[in-house]
């Protein structure tokens, strides 16, 4: 198999051929190893690349092929983690100047389950600094750039995850999401980026675990790496009081079991926060919605009046950057990020009041979710309101422009669409949904009910047959 075939090859494929001996780990590991070197530079998605324990780790998993051990589902599969989750014995920086030097004593649960599974970790993926922001840079590493345009972002906060998988530096990476943080890079990059129910997958480092909004995902080329990703990450935890009950993949209807989807109810929501959509990502979503309307669906839009609490949403998530952060940027200073800085300002303006209102307001929009799904089985959106921004655009002051007119800040007016089922707790899928005018991917959100997973990943691989979307290489990594 040729080096560049190789690079872009599922990880479902790749494990299959390494299980059947076609397929030597160490073999795999190096091309990809080479191919990071090589691009690296140019992109920037990597805090720590893992070569020496990637490549220890490649000759341990092919040993146990040649042995006939018992293998892994994504046993000698490469995977990068974002650089909030704790690798054992590896740096792990939060984006931050404050953890610079941090070595975490302890893998996350979820590297836990993945190395369990096989996979061999490569390296630590970019993040914004505490992953705060949709664009992915920070004063510790510099701007992380979109293979698909370097003058783009691949978003954020899991840039770095988004960049390397587009650029075949690695089937997999895991990201995190608290406000659209795998959703937007997906869109971004045209990738498959996943946030499950809330406690599909564990996320032991919110600080907050009963009011936890942060859902940890794959990104991926793919629904099948994606889903099996995903399984081998679900299931419950005792640091995470959301895993209980939560099944891992979610329930799927019997309704989607074949390509008929006669009676399935899609709820089209044209506009959610944000004020206005691009003419090309509302075409590439009505084109996707066409797509199950072929198959039988009913799609009928969204005409219910609801409170995305755009505003209530700023306080939340202000107040918790100003409460837990401060005194990173007390301590630090000009050193830290100027978003990060302009965030816990803005947080501190906030009363008890204020964060008490938007609590309730949260319990509103759920039960406003929640009365959408009395309706409809689904609901489609654009992932996002228009391709990727620019990758030094200003996260905190900047404002978004779509189709020639300044429309407002990047949220609610570019991430409208995602951050509302972090506060819900919905699964939310992004996949893509074609390319804009400026030739960069666009994304499709598909929103499922509470414990929903399987339904959103079966209707994102449909599209996936009908408007297939992993053949296209970025021009980074074919040049």
């Amino acid at each position: 198999m040729a080096s560049t075939e190789l690079l872009f090859t599922p990880a479902t494929r790749m494990a299959a051929l390494i299980r059947r001996k076609q397929l030597s780990p160490v073999d795999y590991v190096d091309a990809v190893l080479a191919a990071i070197e090589r691009l690296q530079p140019a992109l920037n998605c990597f805090v720590t690349v893992m070569a020496e324990e990637a490549r220890a780790a490649a000759i341990e998993a092919e040993q146990a092929v040649i042995a006939g051990r018992p293998l892994g589902p994504l046993h000698g599969v490469p995977v990068s983690i974002k650089d909030l989750i704790p690798t054992r014995g590896v740096r792990t920086t939060f984006g931050s100047v404050a953890f610079a030097d941090n070595v975490p004593d302890r893998d996350d649960v979820l590297v836990t389950r993945l190395k369990a599974a096989g996979a061999i970790v490569i390296g630590k993926s970019t993040t914004p600094e505490f992953g705060i922001k949709g664009q992915t840079s920070a004063p510790l590493f510099g701007i992380t750039r979109n293979p698909w345009d370097l003058e783009r972002t691949p978003g954020g906060s899991s840039g770095g995850a988004a960049a390397a998988v587009a650029a075949g530096l690695g089937p997999l990476g895991l990201g995190s999401d608290g406000a659209g943080s795998t959703r937007i890079p997906a869109a971004c990059c045209g990738l498959v980026g996943l946030k499950g129910t809330t406690g599909a997958v564990p996320y032991q480092e919110t600080r907050d675990a009963f009011g936890n909004v942060i859902a940890a995902g794959p990104l991926t080329r793919t629904i099948a790496d994606a889903v099996l990703m995903q399984s081998m990450m679900a299931g419950a935890d005792p640091l995470d009081p959301w895993t209980a009950h939560a099944p891992p993949l979610g329930h799927i209807s019997p309704r989607l079991l074949s390509q008929d989807l006669a009676g399935l109810r899609i709820g089209y929501l044209g506009r959610c926060a944000g004020k206005a959509v691009a003419a090309d990502v509302a075409a590439n979503t009505r084109a996707s919605l066409d797509v199950l309307a072929g198959l039988g669906a009913e799609v009928e839009e969204v005409t219910a009046e609801i409170d995305w609490m755009a505003e209530d949403q700023r306080v939340l998530y202000l107040c918790s950057i100003a409460n837990n952060l401060a005194s990173v940027v007390e301590r630090f200073g000009e050193r830290t990020d100027p978003v990060l800085r302009a965030y816990v300002a803005a947080g501190k303006r906030y009363d008890i009041a204020a964060y008490i209102r938007a609590i309730n307001a949260r319990t509103r929009l759920f039960r406003a979710v929640q009365a959408l799904f009395e309706s409809y089985d689904v609901l489609v959106s654009p992932t996002l309101t228009r391709t990727a921004l620019a990758a030094d655009f200003d996260g905190a002051a900047g404002i978004v422009e779509i189709d020639g007119e300044a429309v407002g800040p990047v949220q609610p007016n570019w991430t409208g669409f995602v951050y509302p089922f972090n506060l819900t707790g919905h699964p939310a899928l992004s996949v893509p949904s074609g390319w804009g005018r400026d030739g960069l991917p666009t994304g499709v959100q598909i929103v499922g009910p509470r414990h929903g997973d399987g339904n959103v990943l079966r209707l994102g691989a449909l599209l996936e047959q009908a408007r297939p979307w992993a053949d296209r290489r970025p021009p980074v990594a074919v040049s």
